[in-house]
């Protein structure tokens, strides 16, 4: 077996970005972070269906749960457990494909919307609160800069993916992976008020 490609010394900027980021997904997978949300927001829902409601939320269309299990980089046979939870509580519903009968397309009630809405406005009202003594051109900057870090992030695993197998080659970013699909913890970041 080939030995493991020597690892490059990380620059002091890149430790720090790495050491926040952890930061980040330590408070986002708190399971008490997670209940303050959902209490603030008046809900109960776990954290693996804030995360799958979040995803529907952002999509443009009706998903499948594949693509679903896709983008959250779980097994589709959780998502498909999650969607039948939600769908039976009123939060999503599902379709026929039109492409492939035999397929279904998921997508938020009224319920459903009503429920992320709740919960981004009590997490944007948090952050909000923490972020208050920031400008405006400062929080711009910020989530320019955040958005192109994940866009690296996916592109960059992507690569990995291709790779993977290959002996020596190693997770890019160490134990920051958590982060890059927005689903650790799920609810999103809050802070008490």
């Amino acid at each position: 077996m080939p030995a493991p490609a020597p690892r490059a010394t990380a620059s002091s900027d890149v430790i720090e970005i790495e050491r926040a980021l952890n930061r980040i997904s330590y408070l986002n997978s708190r399971v008490r972070q997670h209940d303050r949300l959902m209490a603030m927001a008046g809900l109960q829902l776990d954290r693996a269906a804030v995360a799958l409601l979040r995803q529907m939320a952002d999509s443009d269309d009706p998903l499948r749960s594949g693509e679903l299990a896709a983008r959250l980089e779980v097994e589709a046979s959780h998502v498909t457990r999650q969607v039948q939870q939600l769908q039976e509580a009123g939060y999503v519903s599902g379709a026929p494909d039109p492409d492939d009968r035999r397929a279904r397309r998921i997508e938020l009630t009224p319920v459903g919307r009503d429920a992320i809405d709740r919960i981004r406005a009590t997490s944007s009202r948090g952050m909000r609160m923490a972020l208050a003594e920031w400008t405006p051109a400062e929080l711009q900057r910020l989530a320019t800069l955040v958005h192109g870090m994940v866009d690296d992030f996916l592109a960059h695993a992507t690569e990995g993916e291709e790779s993977e197998g290959r002996a020596g080659v190693a997770e890019p970013w160490g134990g920051v992976g958590e982060v890059r699909d927005g689903a650790a913890g799920g609810g999103g970041v809050t802070w008490s008020e």
